[in-house]
């Protein structure tokens, strides 16, 4: 992956849109892009297990939890993502087994850690409208994440 979000910032700075700096790394992957498929969650990650069961295609899931208090990526669902091809996920929430998943070859950013997942059976929802961090996220954007920090665009930039 030849980019620096820096550089996005300065060649698109008319398209694309900078997350507040929220987000850490957790990922055997510190950099990733893709088009992004968006998954709001309510206390259950059943939805963004069905979508990692995909073909991922280098594609990026963007899953918003509302910021609750519960994991919802562990080494489970990164070994998933990596099986099949998925370039990162983005977490507005948090996650679990880092000791793990920082081994993962794929990308993994959430706002921190948190050691217990949710047990709750309600359904969430794919290909959705998300707003966290600054931003407005829609199926079919683009996603571009390094250490500097994560932009979007809603075409494809590389």
């Amino acid at each position: 992956m030849n980019f620096h979000t820096a550089d996005l910032c300065d060649e698109f700075r008319d398209e694309v849109s900078v997350l507040d700096p929220l987000f850490k790394s957790y990922g055997g992957k510190i950099k990733c892009s893709g088009e992004i498929v968006t998954v709001k969650l309510n206390k259950n990650n059943s939805a963004l297990i069905s979508l990692l069961k995909e073909k991922g295609k280098g594609r990026v899931a963007v899953v918003d939890s509302e910021a609750k208090l519960y994991a919802i990526v562990g080494e489970n669902l990164m070994k998933l993502a990596y099986e099949n091809g998925w370039s990162g996920i983005l977490v507005n929430g948090y996650v679990r087994d880092t000791v793990f998943t920082k081994n993962i070859g794929v990308a993994l950013f959430a706002l921190g850690t948190y050691p217990k997942k949710s047990f709750e059976n309600n359904e969430g929802k794919i290909g959705v409208d998300l707003n966290f961090a600054g931003v407005s996220f829609k199926n079919g954007y683009f996603l571009y994440a390094d250490q500097d920090g994560i932009v979007i665009s809603e075409r494809e930039l590389i």
